[in-house]
């Protein structure tokens, strides 16, 4: 019999030690594995979602909230910025572009933009069927939101008022879909696009006096709203801006934040800042993910170990039958060698098919995750697993190494 059938067997003789062995095993890895590629795709997602846009400007607040919520649509905005102190700054001779978002619906869940034709360029938005919109009540669709609402062009649907579903039902004004994006994998997929018109169209009839911004009615209208000419106030969520020189990213956002009531971000430091305070948590994961790799050692040990005390007898009678004391101790080594090889492709499988699982149930909105997604390190993250069994495996392959055949028997 080789070596590998003598392993495998020692190994299948103690299906619940070995089975639990590599679960354990398996575990830490697949922790390590799934934070390695949230952590990757997180940070892939957002510099890509963010390039193009050097500054938000948005309502008073804070300036991780304004980011997240207009440029990775994934919280709600601090409030609303009136369109003509917007244009003026879009005419800035240190802004090269400016796009106007203003929010306030959703489409089971997917959010209504209202916004110019040179948002979807920001990220590449292909057409997959139908064109852009033209006019008000007009609506192209992201590729998960047109999948999710089960529409096509030339449908209608309805909207509903806030950010999230279950909202009040605008049945009286339906949107017509005109066209559907190819996927982009960025929150493109996830939006559906109108015209600005569209969403002041939409509520201009819900004016309340004497309140105040609520962050469930990202549209809600203040008294001074009622004072500007025609009655129809026109306000922006944010505003996307894009330098034109190096200098505009000292002026531009310490003039904004000092001399109007709006207030400036930039998505690369509230980025960097998102990152930080994920990380702290990721590194808490990681922590826990080294003790069970640690644990699944020492596990592996014992086991081995134990079996050992138990083969014995076996080993001596191998020997006496012509095995070499290297070949017992290849066994035994090799034995160590199966566990770690079989916890690590299946801690890897785990990590990816978790990572994919939640992607397709959208359980992080804003960023679309996969498990078809691999990270260099994943090739040493599979070595240590191997390393950690190999080590495991050592100390017992150096006592079968060392079975004496006249002791063992003669205990007999």
């Amino acid at each position: 019999m080789n070596i590998v059938k003598l392993s495998l067997r020692q190994l299948a003789a103690r299906p619940l030690h070995t089975g639990l062995n590599v679960l354990l095993l398996s575990l830490g890895i697949a922790t390590i594995t799934l934070l390695m590629l949230f952590n990757a795709q997180m940070q892939d997602r957002l510099l890509s979602t963010a390039k193009g846009i050097d500054l938000v400007v948005g309502a008073k607040g804070s300036p991780l909230q304004l980011i997240l919520s207009t440029v990775y649509h994934a919280d709600i905005p601090p409030g609303n910025i009136p369109q003509k102190d917007a244009d003026k700054l879009a005419k800035h001779p240190l802004v090269e572009t400016a796009i106007p978002l203003s929010l306030g619906d959703n489409l089971l869940g997917h959010r209504i933009v209202g916004t110019t034709a040179d948002y979807p360029a920001l990220y590449g938005g292909k057409l997959a069927a139908g064109k852009l919109w033209s006019v008000s009540m007009e609506a192209t669709l992201g590729a998960n939101a047109a999948r999710d609402a089960r529409l096509k062009v030339g449908d209608e649907f309805a909207s509903s008022h806030g950010l999230t579903a279950g909202g009040h039902m605008h049945d009286d004004n339906k949107y017509q879909v005109v066209g559907i994006f190819e996927p982009t994998g960025t929150v493109l997929d996830d939006l559906v696009l109108t015209d600005l018109q569209s969403v002041w169209d939409l509520h201009e009839a819900q004016t309340t006096t004497n309140t105040v911004f609520n962050p469930a009615d990202p549209l809600a209208k203040t008294k001074a709203d009622d004072d500007e000419e025609d009655g129809k106030p026109r306000e922006y969520t944010a505003l996307l801006i894009k330098y034109k020189t190096p200098l505009a990213v000292l002026a531009l956002p310490r003039m904004i934040n000092a001399n109007t009531n709006m207030q400036a971000a930039s998505p690369a430091l509230e980025s960097a800042r998102l990152l930080s305070i994920v990380g702290f948590g990721l590194d808490a994961f990681r922590a826990f993910a080294v003790i069970l790799i640690v644990s699944a050692a020492l596990s592996v040990f014992v086991a081995l170990y134990t079996a050992l005390k138990e083969r014995r007898f076996d080993l001596a009678v191998m020997r006496m039958l012509g095995s070499s004391r290297t070949r017992l101790f290849s066994a035994v080594l090799l034995e160590g060698l199966l566990l770690a090889i079989a916890s690590a492709a299946l801690g890897l499988f785990l990590g990816h098919a978790v990572l994919e699982w939640a992607g397709r149930l959208s359980l992080t909105p804003g960023l679309a995750l996969t498990g078809r997604w691999w990270v260099p390190q994943e090739a040493w993250l599979a070595l240590l697993a191997i390393g950690v069994g190999t080590f495991a495996a050592l100390i017992p392959a150096i006592q079968a190494y060392r079975v004496e055949i006249a002791t063992v028997l003669s205990e007999r």
